[in-house]
């Protein structure tokens, strides 16, 4: 009789043991497959993240070549020069679309320098500030100018710091610099265009827009020529 309580103990401790063990490999699969999806996270953000930063500094090394050029065609656009000192074009190509850059938009207060291409479409915005509505720079009405607000602080990302009556300089190509001061600082909805109306009674005015990326609304900057 012993002998089989003995046995009998001996199986039950064996199933239990089994069943432990079971449990802990299912614990340890599970924990490694938990490790497999954590790193494979962790180096696909680690190589989007240094492809964002790459791609981000290759269009920035554009937006600097395309004002390099700018300053060039500005600083001989009146006076006797040496042809092939100057850009061959202002024209520009990127994969999916052709553009001009058509002035330069600069702002000392927030340390905004940049060239304002001729268009407006997703892949242009990644270079520069672009022409969204309005007239050509430095003309009669509202020229409407739409930037990204990306957290590296670049493009329009300083929108926000800026004041009213500080002063914005935009440069056309003809080398003319006509100097903005700001008059007005608000947010709208995003479906929000009434920012682009053309009505300036016969004044030169900007208005520069962009995202607000916390309330998913745009930040509107509006100016007027000095």
């Amino acid at each position: 009789m012993n002998q089989i309580l003995f046995l009998k103990d001996k199986e039950i401790s064996t199933n239990t043991n089994n069943r432990q063990n079971r449990k802990n490999s299912i614990k340890s699969l599970f924990f490694k497959f938990e490790l497999f999806i954590f790193s494979f996270a962790t180096i696909s953000f680690s190589i989007y993240y240094g492809y964002s930063l790459y791609n981000n500094y290759q269009k920035e090394n554009i937006s600097k070549k395309l004002i390099n050029n700018f300053n060039i065609s500005r600083l001989y656009a009146n006076e006797d020069y040496n042809a092939s000192i100057l850009p061959t074009t202002n024209l520009y190509e990127t994969d999916s679309s052709k553009f001009e850059v058509i002035g330069l938009i600069e702002i000392t207060s927030i340390k905004i320098n940049y060239p304002i291409i001729s268009k407006f479409n997703n892949d242009l915005l990644k270079i520069a500030p672009c022409r969204f509505y309005g007239p050509m720079p430095n003309e009669i009405g509202n020229m409407c100018i739409a930037g990204h607000n990306y957290n590296s602080y670049k493009f329009f990302s300083k929108l926000k710091d800026l004041k009213i009556g500080d002063k914005i300089n935009i440069y056309d190509l003809s080398g003319n610099k006509v100097t903005y001061s700001v008059y007005k600082s608000y947010e709208v909805s995003y479906d929000d265009l009434s920012c682009t109306n053309q009505d300036t009674n016969g004044k030169k005015e900007i208005t520069l827009i962009t995202c607000n990326n916390i309330k998913n609304q745009r930040k509107v900057i509006k100016a007027s020529a000095v």
